[in-house]
């Protein structure tokens, strides 16, 4: 008897470490190709491949909550979900509000605008630039001295006003407009100057103090990329390396 009990009690034991931990997963779907709503009304993208990467590393049963932009932290501090992972740079004004983990990207932002159009974005006095509102992006073109910014509630709808020519140019993560350049939309544009270069680092933000979640994503983050499956999701998306 002794030793059956003793057999069911490591059963139970082995039973419930092999449960995952629940980990539920927050993200925009509207900023392909990192994250966007598939055909089948999913989540899908760069962002959530990487994120079920790093579940599968952390043996963490996920789930995918979609969420405005505008409403992504606020929904993380009130527990709608764990952890954001929606292409978010990693500032010190988002640090007082959540903890970040390790970079899983870098970014830059640049300009577009139509191919021939002759601006020199170094003189953009009188010019409409528009960008995404709450964004890195949005902040710069707020600085711009003598233009006119626009800001709109997803990046899809920056794109429609500049391909519609209500904008004269848009201010963009450099790799969502890399993309967009490649699709039937953004053909007739084109990046014009240089990179603005903003040492834009993206990372995954949870709640202040959940520091077992952010270690443990840490750790997954550094074991993806050492095993080869960041390399494979990044080639997926884009022709050179993104980290």
């Amino acid at each position: 008897m002794k030793s059956i009990l003793l057999a069911l009690v490591a059963l139970i034991l082995v039973s419930g470490n092999a449960v995952a931990d629940k980990v539920r997963i927050g993200t925009e779907g509207a900023y392909p190709p990192f994250n966007l709503i598939d055909k089948a009304g999913k989540p899908a993208g760069f962002d959530v491949d990487i994120a079920k990467a790093l579940c599968k590393k952390m043996g963490a049963d996920c789930t995918f909550v979609t969420q405005d932009w505008d409403g992504i932290i606020p929904g993380l501090l009130a527990r709608k979900y764990d952890a954001i992972v929606a292409s978010m740079s990693i500032t010190d004004e988002r640090k007082k509000a959540v903890d970040f983990t390790e970079r899983y990207y870098s970014n830059s932002l640049r300009f577009i605008a139509k191919k021939g159009s002759g601006i020199d974005p170094k003189n953009l006095k009188g010019k409409s630039i528009g960008a995404q509102r709450a964004t890195i992006a949005a902040n710069y073109v707020e600085e711009v001295k003598g233009a006119k910014a626009k800001l709109y509630d997803t990046q899809e709808n920056a794109y429609l006003d500049l391909s519609s020519g209500r904008i004269d140019l848009l201010v963009t993560d450099m790799l969502p407009g890399y993309d967009w350049l490649q699709s039937k939309q953004g053909k007739g544009y084109e990046f014009i100057g240089e990179n603005i270069d903003i040492d834009d680092k993206i990372g995954i933000a949870v709640r202040k103090g959940d520091n077992k979640l952010r270690k443990s994503l840490n750790k997954a983050i550094a074991e993806i990329i050492a095993d080869g499956t960041y390399a494979k999701i990044n080639a997926k998306y884009f022709p050179f390396s993104i980290y």
